[in-house]
């Protein structure tokens, strides 16, 4: 398994950082480098616990769709979507948020496991952890910039 941590520090109230991270439409325009869209499910605005989302997006040059489900929610400290249906053997993305002195910390912990033995964990080691980290860092840097300009 794979696993991936990021934090960043936002200038903008928890529940804005909150919501922008579960924001559909937010994520498709931070996700417009891979043409990645919300094809089924949750298609635009907030998705809630239990809900699902498929997404379809270009990746190493493929289209590939992932549908995932928000399988816990605590309102503006946590959330996790688990992936049900990809490519991955499992993907479990953690979302947490802490405010302190109006300063929102959000940490992203990503994990997920490659199929197909020793090739999947080559192409993890050689190209996908990479391509994941610029995803999220990518995805991040524009839910600071929008969560800053809202405050």
């Amino acid at each position: 398994m794979t696993t991936i941590q990021l934090t960043t520090k936002i200038e903008a109230p928890i529940q804005i950082v909150f919501d922008h991270s579960r924001n559909i439409d937010l994520h498709q325009q931070s996700a417009s480098k891979t043409n990645e869209k919300a094809i089924a499910g949750i298609t635009t605005g907030l998705i809630n616990k239990g809900e699902k989302v498929t997404w379809k997006g270009k990746h190493f040059g493929l289209y590939l769709t992932h549908k995932s489900q928000i399988t816990v929610m605590d309102l503006y400290r946590y959330f996790v979507d688990e992936m049900e249906e990809g490519h991955f053997k499992s993907f479990k993305h953690q979302h947490l948020f802490k405010e302190t002195n109006g300063v929102t910390t959000m940490i992203d912990i990503l994990e997920y496991e490659t199929p197909f033995g020793l090739f999947g964990k080559l192409f993890d080691f050689l190209f996908l952890k990479k391509h994941l980290s610029h995803f999220l860092l990518n995805r991040n840097q524009i839910l600071k910039k929008v969560s800053e300009r809202s405050d």
